[in-house]
C-alpha cells in the first residue's frame, strides 16, 4: 500500500481549506473556490461498518413497501402505508388518523432528541454513518470508483483532456447514477402505494398520475444531484447539523481524535528515523485522502469531519506497516485524549448530566407516545355551533342553536351511536334527515372507519337559559359497546 502523497497539486498532507483559496486578478478572493473530492479507497473496522450500515439501511428502504400486514377486509395489507386519498396513515398494527397528526410531533421530537443523545455519546455518528446524504454518496462514489479507478485514477481522469475511453466510463457512470436515482424515488413512492407491483408497472408505463412523476422527479433528481455531484458541499454547506452539532458533545464524548502529543512533529519516514526525537505521524497524508470531505482531522475538530472514521483506518494501517502503535488517530473522547498524554489511564463517562438529561426526555416522551397509543379511543366527536345566526327564536318561545356535528367511527364495523344533551332542561334534539321531529335521544348510524357529518338543532325553552351564553354537553354512546364521549359546547340566547 502506497502512502506518498497523490495526485496533482493534491497536496493530501494540507488542509482541503488552505488549498482552495486562489487568488484573482486585482486582489483575493473572498470564496473558497470548489475543489472536487476524490476519497481512496481503504478498508478496516470503520470502513467495514459503513458498508454493514448502508447494506441494512438500503435493504430496509427498499424493502419496506413489499411487507405485508393483515388490516382485514377492504383495508391495505402494506404494513407501511401512507394513503393520501383515505388521508390515514399505517405502520404495520398503527393506524394513524388526520386529527391524530400530534403523534408526527411527538416522532420529530424522539428523532430530534435521539440525535441530541447518540451526539453526547458518540459525536457525529448519524453523520457517518447512517443519513441519507452519506449512505448514498457512499454508494454513488462505489460505483464511481469501480468504473473510474480509486484516487489516482480519477484525479488524472479529471485533469487531462477527455478520452474516448473516459467519456465512455463517464457517461456509464452517470446512467448507472441515473437508474440508482429513480430506483431512490421509485421506492419512496411505493410508501404511498397499497400495491408495490401494480405501481412500478403504471410508473414504468407512462400510466400513473402527475403526482407521482413529480415525486419521482424531486426525490430522485435530488438524490442525483446530492449524492452524485454535491456531496461533501452538502454536509458542510447545506445541511445545519454541521452548525450546531459542536453545542452537544462535550469533553466525554466519543469523537474522531488526532493525538498530537504523540504525532508531532510530524516528518516523513526512513529507515533510520528515531521516533523518540519526533512524532509518530509520518505525514502520508492518507487520512486526507481516504476523507470524503477532505478534511485534515489533524488539525483538529473541523466543521467539514462527519465522524466517518474513515481516516483512523487509514492512520491505523500505516502505523501497524511501519511497526508503530495504533490510534494515532482515534475515535475517542478528549478527556481520554488528555489522560493518556499525561500517562493516565483511559475511561468511558457514558453517565453523565448531559446524556441523564437526553434519556429522560427521551424516555417522558416516548412513555407519553406509547401509553397515548395504549389509550386512545376508537371514538371522537366534534361539535361546531353555528355563527350566523347564534341562535333563533322560535314561534312558541322557545330557543334554537345549530350545530355541525361529527363523528369518528375509528372501528371497521358499522356502529349506531345514541346522542342525547345535558345541561339544559327540557332541550329536545333534531338531526336533518335523521330524526323526524325534536327528540330527547337520537340514533347515528356512522359506517365503520368513516367520518359521519350531520347538521343538528337544539332546541330549549326560555326559562331554561339564564345567560346569553349557557354550557350544554353532548353525549354519545356506543349502543353495541357502550363507549361513552362526552363533548362540551355553548348554547346561546337571548340577553
Amino acid at each position: 500500500m502506497a502512502v506518498a502523497n497523490e495526485g496533482p497539486g493534491s497536496q493530501a498532507g494540507q488542509s482541503r481549506t488552505a488549498q482552495a483559496i486562489k487568488p484573482i486578478p486585482g486582489g483575493n478572493s473572498l470564496y473558497e473556490s470548489y475543489q472536487k473530492v476524490h476519497p481512496r479507497r481503504i478498508s478496516g473496522t470503520y470502513r467495514s461498518i459503513k458498508w454493514w450500515m448502508m447494506g441494512l439501511l438500503l435493504t430496509i428502504f427498499w424493502v419496506g413497501p413489499w411487507l405485508r400486514w393483515d388490516r382485514g377486509p377492504s383495508v391495505s395489507d402494506q404494513a407501511i402505508f401512507i394513503d393520501m386519498p383515505g388521508r390515514r396513515a399505517y405502520f404495520f398494527f398503527i393506524e394513524i388518523w388526520p386529527q391524530e397528526v400530534y403523534y408526527l410531533t411527538g416522532l420529530l421530537i424522539i428523532a430530534a432528541v435521539g440525535l441530541f443523545f447518540a451526539t453526547a455519546l458518540l459525536g457525529r455518528v448519524w453523520c457517518g454513518f447512517a443519513c441519507f446524504q452519506t449512505v448514498f454518496t457512499d454508494l454513488f462514489v462505489a460505483v464511481e470508483r469501480l468504473l473510474e479507478g480509486d484516487r489516482n485514477s480519477r484525479i488524472k481522469r479529471d485533469s487531462s483532456p477527455m478520452t474516448v475511453d473516459t467519456l465512455m466510463r463517464k457517461t456509464l457512470k452517470t446512467v448507472i447514477w441515473v437508474l440508482i436515482s429513480l430506483a431512490v424515488g421509485i421506492g419512496f413512492i411505493l410508501y404511498f402505494y397499497p400495491a408495490p407491483w401494480p405501481a412500478i408497472v403504471d410508473i414504468v408505463t407512462f400510466n400513473a398520475g402527475a403526482a407521482a412523476y413529480g415525486t419521482l422527479a424531486v426525490v430522485g433528481g435530488g438524490c442525483l444531484i446530492m449524492a452524485g455531484y454535491a456531496r461533501e458541499q452538502v454536509c458542510m454547506y447545506m445541511c445545519p447539523y454541521a452548525r450546531f452539532q459542536s453545542a452537544m458533545v462535550d469533553e466525554d464524548s466519543m469523537i474522531v481524535t488526532y493525538e498530537k502529543w504523540r504525532g508531532e512533529p510530524r516528518g516523513k519516514y526512513s529507515r533510520d528515523a528515531d521516533f523518540s526525537q519526533r512524532g509518530d505521524c509520518v505525514d502520508c497524508g492518507l487520512c486526507v485522502q481516504v476523507c470524503p470531505t477532505g478534511v485534515d482531522i489533524r488539525e483538529g475538530t473541523q466543521l467539514g469531519c462527519i465522524g466517518c472514521g474513515l481516516c483512523v483506518d487509514a492512520c491505523n494501517s500505516v502505523m501497524t506497516r511501519f511497526g508503530l502503535p495504533p490510534n494515532l488517530i482515534a475515535y475517542d473522547s478528549i478527556t481520554n485524549q488528555n489522560a493518556r498524554a499525561e500517562g493516565s489511564s483511559r475511561r468511558i463517562r457514558l453517565i453523565r448530566p448531559r446524556t441523564l438529561v437526553y434519556s429522560a426526555l427521551l424516555l417522558v416522551v416516548i412513555g407519553a407516545m406509547a401509553a397515548s397509543l395504549a389509550t386512545r379511543s376508537r371514538l371522537d366527536i366534534s361539535v361546531l355551533h353555528e355563527r350566523s345566526p347564534l341562535f333563533v327564536t322560535m314561534s312558541d318561545g322557545s330557543v334554537r342553536n345549530g350545530y355541525t356535528f361529527k363523528v369518528l367511527n375509528m372501528e371497521r364495523i358499522d356502529n349506531a351511536f345514541s346522542l342525547t344533551t345535558t345541561g339544559i332542561a327540557g332541550a329536545t334534539i333534531e338531526i336533518v334527515g335523521v330524526t323526524k321531529g325534536p327528540v330527547t335521544e337520537a340514533n347515528l348510524p356512522v359506517a365503520g372507519d368513516k367520518v359521519g357529518t350531520f347538521r343538528l338543532y337544539v332546541s330549549a325553552p326560555r326559562a331554561s337559559l339564564p345567560a346569553p351564553t349557557n354550557d350544554i354537553s353532548f353525549v354519545l354512546i356506543n349502543s353495541a359497546t357502550g363507549q361513552t364521549q362526552t363533548y362540551k359546547s355553548l348554547f346561546a340566547g337571548p340577553r
